[in-house]
């Protein structure tokens, strides 16, 4: 059996202060559970202008990625909307503490701005394949919109997925 094909990729298009992204934390669970390393959950960054966090959100989750604990970090915070809301910058370092990461490395990479051409790039290449809001989920060249309405879109994925995986064989 050759195991060397790449998995195949699902771009989670995403943004930590959207509730909608926060209600679709269930479906990624969900999708890393029945596929593990058989597919490639990969986060990219839609910060939305109405959300004045999103942007630094985006930041500090690239440097949760970098620090090997991106998902985690980033259920984390979208399981707390709110005190992001409210607390901005401060409540994105704080969860970093809880998590064991390197807080003080977080605090500086969002007041240096090291990641922030990767959340540019995303952003722009989100605009470009046409996301308008998050989550959007991008599989097999297919645009799957989550924003207006989640019903059916795990299962959807899991459809492109197994067939991706199947023609891997």
């Amino acid at each position: 059996m050759n195991d060397s094909s790449p998995a195949p990729v699902l771009d989670v298009w995403c943004e930590l202060q959207c509730s909608d992204c926060r209600d679709a934390l269930d479906d990624v669970r969900a999708l890393r559970a029945r596929y593990g390393d058989r597919l490639e959950l990969r986060l990219r960054h839609f910060p939305l202008e109405k959300h004045r966090h999103a942007f630094a959100a985006a930041q500090a989750a690239e440097e949760a990625l970098e620090q090997g604990k991106g998902w985690e970090y980033v259920e984390a915070v979208l399981g707390r909307v709110e005190e992001l809301d409210r607390e901005g910058e401060p409540f994105l370092v704080e969860v970093a503490g809880e998590l064991g990461l390197d807080a003080e490395e977080f605090d500086t990479a969002l007041i240096d701005g090291r990641h922030i051409l990767i959340v540019d790039a995303d952003q722009a290449e989100g605009k470009a394949i046409g996301v308008t809001g998050t989550p959007t989920y991008v599989i097999g060249g297919e645009r799957l919109d989550g924003g207006k309405s989640q019903e059916g879109l795990r299962e959807r994925i899991e459809e492109i997925a197994d067939r991706l995986l199947a023609g891997q064989g």
